[in-house]
């Protein structure tokens, strides 16, 4: 039989995987949470797919964003204005959390926490006016899974399904910085790792739940 010969690339390839040496240099913590958000990503494109499929087929009209999530002041109706305040605190939620990734690896664990808190803050925010949101639709409007008194019936079952694991996301999300942000301020991350790229990987979860919120703005409020 003939031998075969390896090039010094492929000899280094078989001798680093036959030793279990890391091939490629990501930790383990933040390719997890890559294929996480890889999988999230096609949950929510399902979703959003499907709104678009429910949306094309309806019979009845669907309505007018401007008109449903449109708040009065004393005055005319301000089209979409609780949502863009929405959507400006979550694009700023996105700043601080990348200030406290940048604070968390150069050391800086109190102005790590502070930013990371301040991210959470917001979080807490967007959700506070999401329920406020569902609140005037059920209440006030009547629109519920089932029917939509302002026209086609599927519009409850898609917003309420779609908004509402998204809202779970930031929730969840809210919760996970909060204990990040303790354990960056205890020195836990010191004891155990030396290192803060815990901070990064929240920081990654967050700014998907954030890319995400710009999807559906697009598809629920401007189309």
């Amino acid at each position: 039989m003939s031998e075969v010969v390896l090039t010094e690339t492929e000899s280094g390839a078989v001798a680093d995987f036959s030793t279990d040496k890391q091939t490629f240099q990501v930790p383990w913590g933040k390719a997890m949470m890559w294929f996480f958000l890889l999988s999230d990503t096609f949950i929510f494109g399902s979703f959003l797919t499907g709104y678009m499929t429910v949306r094309m087929s309806a019979r009845d009209a669907w309505p007018v964003p401007s008109e449903v999530f449109a708040l009065s002041f004393g005055g005319d109706p301000i089209p979409l204005i609780l949502i863009a305040i929405m959507t400006f605190i979550l694009i700023s939620s996105s700043g601080t959390m990348a200030m406290a990734v940048k604070m968390g690896y150069r050391g800086e664990k109190n102005k790590a926490f502070w930013l990371m808190l301040a991210t959470a803050g917001f979080g807490l925010m967007f959700v506070s006016m999401q329920a406020f949101e569902w609140t005037k639709l059920i209440v006030d409007d009547g629109v519920r899974l089932w029917s939509n008194p302002m026209g086609a019936s599927q519009f409850g079952s898609t917003f309420f399904m779609i908004t509402g694991f998204h809202g779970l996301h930031v929730s969840a999300g809210v919760i996970y910085l909060i204990v990040v942000a303790r354990r960056v301020k205890s020195g836990f991350y010191d004891r155990t790792r030396g290192n803060y790229e815990m901070v990064e990987i929240a920081g990654l979860y967050w700014h998907f739940v954030d890319l995400v919120w710009v999807f559906i703005f697009a598809f629920f409020y401007l189309w």
